[in-house]
């Protein structure tokens, strides 16, 4: 029996947190409390509602018009191992699967295990802590200056980053 994954909310067709129209899973629990953030209540690590991975494929299966899905939060890597059966069901329907997250790449693939086994399907990473003296309001899908858009594919095959340069996510 799969873990369950405490979310925090779903947004069915999202369209501010990718390309295209996606289901954006917001996790619930994160360890870094950036000022400003936008989602203060996804903080804490009690509380949310939980769905098995199998409940959270059958909503995405609802909407045929989606292209893809977005993890979000909260920290979905604070949660990499009951996510990973949804990323690949997410994969295994051929769809983008896209990940926020206050730690950067490198500390993704430091961190080993569970983490790096969720990096590993996802196709695209928004990586870094939000930091409100670089945010701006004129970027497309983050928050700050210092956040990257990350290739996942290409940077684990390059082994450094390589940053994201589909025109759909610039």
């Amino acid at each position: 029996m799969c873990k369950p994954v405490l979310v925090a909310g779903i947004v069915g067709d999202s369209i501010t947190d990718g390309p295209g129209i996606r289901m954006t899973v917001f996790v619930q629990g994160c360890p870094h409390h950036c000022e400003g953030c936008h989602n203060p209540e996804t903080h804490p690590f009690e509380g949310g509602k939980p769905y098995t991975p199998q409940e959270l494929l059958e909503k995405l299966d609802k909407n045929p018009l989606l292209s893809g899905v977005t993890l979000s939060g909260g920290e979905p890597f604070s949660q990499a191992g009951a996510l990973l059966p949804l990323a690949d069901g997410v994969r295994a329907r051929g769809l983008e699967l896209a990940a926020y997250s206050g730690w950067t790449f490198e500390e993704l693939v430091q961190q080993g295990g569970d983490a790096l086994a969720l990096l590993s399907l996802c196709n695209v990473l928004v990586d870094g802590r939000f930091v409100l003296a670089e945010r701006s309001l004129s970027l497309r899908f983050r928050g700050s200056r210092n956040q990257r858009i990350v290739d996942v594919q290409k940077s684990l095959a390059a082994g450094e980053v390589v940053l994201m340069h589909d025109g759909r996510w610039q």
